[in-house]
Order: C-alpha cells, then structure tokens, then sequence
C-alpha cells in the first residue's frame, strides 16, 4: 500500500477526533469555527474525515496479514 496515502489518512483521522473531543468536552468545534458552519470547505474537511476513517478500516486487514 501507498504509506503517504496511509500518513495522510491518519492525520486527518487524528484531526477530525480532536474535532470531536473538543465537540464532546466543550461544545466546541473547530472546524466550523475555522470555516463556517457547513460552508463548502468545512463539507469538504467533514467528508475527507469520512473518507479516510473508512480508508483506514484497511488497517485491520493489514495488521492481521502481518
């Protein structure tokens, strides 16, 4: 597999879970705070958070074929 895509992926997975603690914890979120409540870029980060959560689920085959 492509370990940048792998990189990419997990960062904004990671990003998108400090999203929603800082939704759980304080009511807060950051992305809309940076760019608007669902504006068309924070559509874009919420649907690349999506994306590369069920990219990632490849995880789990990997890590057992190893």
């Amino acid at each position: 597999m492509n370990r940048g895509l792998d990189y990419f992926a997990l960062t904004i997975v990671i990003i998108g879970a400090v999203n929603w603690g800082l939704i759980g914890f304080f009511g807060f979120d950051l992305v809309a705070w940076l760019f608007g409540s669902m504006s068309w870029i924070s559509r874009i980060v919420y649907g690349l958070v999506g994306l590369c959560g069920l990219y990632l689920l490849s995880f789990y085959g990997r890590l057992s074929g190893e």
